[in-house]
């Protein structure tokens, strides 16, 4: 009976674990990282708007 349980409990935990890897997993995927892209983007635009306005300027 004990080691019914003792199986039971340990695949349960395991169980439980991989579907709270697996959602931590999905909501980087589809919040975090396009986030990540977007901020770096708009970095990216504006370090190309200031060459420019430092260059349109230079004489």
């Amino acid at each position: 009976m004990t080691k019914h349980f003792i199986k039971g409990f340990i695949l349960g935990s395991l169980t439980a674990l991989g579907a709270i890897a697996g959602s931590v997993f999905a909501f980087k995927k589809t919040v975090i990282e396009p986030q990540e892209e977007y901020d770096n983007k708009i970095e990216e635009n504006r370090r190309r708007a200031n060459r420019k306005s430092h260059a349109a300027h230079q004489g």
